[in-house]
């Protein structure tokens, strides 16, 4: 009996976008079913009732939410081209790295996007900390993992796609070649990956998403003032 794969995502879902270059790095054929965050399908609500966000997958009928959960289940669902390494002290280290990005990289530089004045200096401060975390991180190395693309650098991948869109829109520098060296030599690696070429979203659509977020956000502060 053949397997059964889905992966509910977005067209520019970072989060879903490690599913998406996990399954294909492991040679993984699954089918995509693309949500409308603005009408969500009756499916995306069954299968991940208490979110109700993507990326989910689905195996054989059985769904899966939250993007690390799922990247740990392909990992030890299909054993070829190995995400995480051997040793379980280096596993435990990876696991810890994928946290770290998003529960303290993607929201202190997703501050400096939304933020404005003294806050956004603030949230600046805080974001260049998390990033010398990552730079240090990277040193003697080609990617997180080693020399071979692996689960951290999947978690990272918001980095290569995201933060020049962010710079780009609100007009500031986060990465730049003075302070961050290792971490801009990983992105070109990491972007120049044949899978994780192949899947980018536009970029121009990109920066008029953020561009329209931005200006909800902004609005939306002005009026609560």
């Amino acid at each position: 009996m053949a397997e059964e794969l889905k992966v509910f995502r977005t067209w520019s879902s970072p989060f879903a976008l490690r599913v998406v270059w996990a399954l294909q790095l492991k040679g993984v054929p699954f089918e995509t079913i693309y949500e409308d965050l603005s009408n969500k399908s009756s499916l995306l609500l069954q299968y991940n009732p208490i979110y109700k966000k993507v990326p989910v997958l689905v195996h054989n009928g059985k769904p899966l939410a939250e993007s690390l959960v799922i990247l740990e289940y392909i990992e030890e669902t299909w054993k070829q081209t190995p995400l995480l390494p051997q040793d379980p002290f280096e596993r435990a280290t990876a696991r810890f790295w994928a946290r770290f990005g998003d529960d303290k990289v993607l929201p202190s530089i997703w501050n400096v996007f939304i933020k404005q004045g003294k806050e956004q200096e603030e949230a600046m401060v805080t974001a260049q900390g998390s990033l010398k975390y990552l730079e240090e991180e990277l040193r003697g190395k080609k990617f997180f993992s080693g020399e071979k693309i692996g689960l951290v650098d999947l978690a990272f991948g918001w980095i290569a796609n995201l933060v020049d869109v962010f710079e780009e829109v609100k007009g500031v520098t986060l990465i730049d070649h003075e302070n961050h060296p290792l971490l801009l030599a990983w992105k070109q690696n990491f972007m120049d990956a044949p899978i994780i070429k192949e899947s980018w979203p536009s970029r121009d659509k990109l920066i008029t998403k953020y561009h329209a977020m931005l200006e909800a956000y902004t609005a939306k502060e002005a009026a609560a003032k």
